[in-house]
Formats: C-alpha cells, structure tokens, sequence
C-alpha cells in the first residue's frame, strides 16, 4: 500500500510539473514582436483597440467612436485608419531590429513613430514618444 502511495503521489508531482510547464509556454506572448507580416497576414490585416494606457500606465476609457476606430494594414506598405467620421491613408514602415513602425499620413511631410512592444499574429502594442501605449487586437 506505501508503495502505491509513493506511486500516486509522484504521478501527482510530475502531471502538476506537465501542466506548469504547458500553461507557461502557451501563455501570453506580451513583449514579443514577431516578423512584419504579422501586422499585414497574407494581404491585409484589420486592428481594433482592445485597451489604451496613458504615459503614467492608467487605463484610458474608450468613447464609442474610438471603439469603432480600425487600423488597416495591407502588406504592400499602405495603411487606412477608420472612424465613424473620417479615413485616412498613408504609408508605414516597419525595422524589425528597432522594433518600431513609422506611420506617414499622405501629404504629411513627417511621419509618426511608435515603439512596437508586442507584434502576435493577434495583439499589436505601439508605444508613442511620450510613453502612452495602445494596444490592438485582430479584428
């Protein structure tokens, strides 16, 4: 009988220890960036906010016109941002070794660049110059 014990008890352990291990290597891939196309996919990707945070990390609420705001993505370095009230299109483009993406609205003589802190095939996390982070998610 001590022997079945000691049996269950480290059958016990070692599935605990599986388990662990499974559930750290499936979790969040926050902090990773991945290569450019997972911000496009094979032609064209759509982004919606998923949460903001300010420069000093507080959650900033969405209005209902920014929970409609998407961020279109296409492969051949263009992008289109939507809301209820406008469109605007221009050029990015992305160092994969700097980890930023650079955003130029046509007609714009300088772009906007962010720091991208997370690039998932499904989470995008752009941090602006003053510290304040989006972060998106695939539509």
């Amino acid at each position: 009988m001590k022997n079945h014990l000691t049996f269950t008890r480290a059958y016990a352990a070692t599935l605990l220890l599986l388990l662990s291990i499974f559930a750290v290597s499936c979790g969040s891939k926050e902090g990773t960036v991945e290569g450019v196309n997972m911000l496009y996919g094979k032609e064209s990707k759509v982004w919606k906010t998923a949460k903001e945070k300010s420069a000093s990390g507080d959650k900033v609420s969405q209005t209902d016109t920014q929970e409609e705001e998407r961020l279109q993505i296409f492969a051949n370095g263009q992008y289109t941002m939507t809301s209820p009230q406008q469109a605007v299109s221009g050029k990015y483009s992305f160092d994969q070794a700097a980890k930023t993406i650079t955003m130029t609205p046509n007609g714009a003589a300088a772009g906007n660049q962010f720091t991208v802190e997370t690039l998932t095939d499904d989470r995008l996390t752009l941090k602006s110059a003053t510290g304040a982070s989006l972060m998106l998610e695939k539509e």
